[in-house]
């Protein structure tokens, strides 16, 4: 009888043993296997300076009492201020002030460096239900192209990207805009509805710019190949009512701990107004940026514009060279480029003299 009541004490105990294992167990597995995301807001603030000495070698100018000389001059290109932030793990938001040189004729500012937004949007981050790195802008926000090129090609610091600098795009713009990620990084899409003026000026009309690029990378998995990337871009706009403004890029980059390289080739069509005939560029850009593994790069790059194909006028850039990128932890940056910039022109009207430009160019990126 004793032995019985014990067994039936010891069943009793191991059951409620049992019990409280399982019981901490349920409660453990969901907190092992879930992690609820940070609500917590945040704030960031950060810099991007661009500096540079700059002489120019080709063409001579005069001074104020005639004198030929060859221009020069210390200049701080660009500042930025970025201001980032997360309201929860939703929403985030960006503040970016641009401080440049004015250079507006018969403004009182001329010649000063003037404050202006770059960029200020919210974005609205769709993690919880697409691939990560999903979003949806709403704001003064980067357009999809610029952004994308610039951050493989890392040498905006000297001068902006091959249809940014000949004037066909801008790198900001007032709109909304959406961005997904494809799966396992084969690739994303971005597709924006905008202004069409860019951010340095306000909206002139009732027509909007659609914008869309796409990028692919074909061999994920492949340990050289992963690297390669396409991408196409279309600009869908319009100067005023039946006057269209459209720009096409076709681009392919590559990128390697010892060289990134991309090409680009690009077709505009401009016609002003309705009573006035289309106009048609064409153009390309080739560039690589070799690299060494204690910090040190080459820049190469070629342009060719034709900004009328019904003309005979060509533009041409070259640009080469060597920079030194100094060591940090993290994503910030700091770098010296020592560059030449020759640019010839022919058969353009009015004609132009060959530009050469000698500089030191600096980036603080922070």
């Amino acid at each position: 009888m004793q032995r019985t009541r014990a067994a039936h004490v010891c069943g009793a105990a191991a059951l409620i043993l049992a019990v409280r294992a399982g019981t901490a167990r349920s409660q453990v597995t969901p907190a092992a296997a879930y992690t609820p995301p940070d609500e917590t807001p945040s704030i960031k603030a950060g810099v991007t300076i661009f500096m540079d000495y700059t002489f120019q070698q080709r063409p001579e100018t005069t001074d104020a009492d005639g004198n030929e000389i060859h221009a020069s001059a210390f200049n701080v290109g660009r500042a930025y201020v970025n201001v980032t932030g997360n309201i929860s793990h939703l929403i985030a938001f960006r503040i970016t002030p641009d401080i440049t040189r004015e250079s507006g004729a018969g403004s009182s500012l001329n010649g000063s460096y003037s404050f202006r937004l770059k960029y200020a949007f919210a974005q609205f981050n769709l993690d919880d239900w697409m691939t990560k790195g999903s979003w949806l802008r709403f704001g003064l926000q980067q357009t999809p192209w610029i952004d994308y090129e610039e951050g493989i090609y890392r040498y905006r610091f000297q001068g902006p990207i091959f249809p940014d600098r000949e004037g066909f795009l801008t790198s900001s713009d007032a709109g909304v805009s959406f961005h997904y990620n494809l799966a396992r990084n084969y690739g994303d899409l971005h597709v924006g509805f905008y202004n069409g003026e860019g951010y340095s000026k306000p909206e002139a009309n009732d027509t909007k710019a659609v914008q869309i690029r796409g990028a692919f990378r074909p061999f994920t998995r492949h340990p050289i190949l992963k690297g390669w990337r396409v991408a196409a871009f279309y600009d869908g706009d319009a100067y005023v009512q039946n006057a269209d403004k459209r720009r096409a890029i076709l681009n392919t980059t590559f990128e390697h701990k010892y060289v990134n390289a991309g090409f680009d080739y690009l077709d505009a069509k401009d016609q002003i107004s309705g009573a006035n005939i289309e106009v048609d560029a064409r153009g390309f850009s080739v560039w690589a940026t070799p690299k060494s593994p204690i910090g040190w790069e080459g820049l190469l790059r070629y342009d060719y514009l034709e900004p009328n194909t019904d003309a005979s006028g060509t533009r041409k850039r070259t640009i080469a060279g060597v920079a030194y990128w100094f060591p940090h932890q993290g994503s910030v940056s700091t770098a010296l480029l020592f560059d030449v910039d020759h640019t010839t022109f022919s058969d353009v009207t009015p004609s132009q003299p060959t530009q050469r430009r000698i500089a030191v160019h600096g980036l603080v990126n922070f």
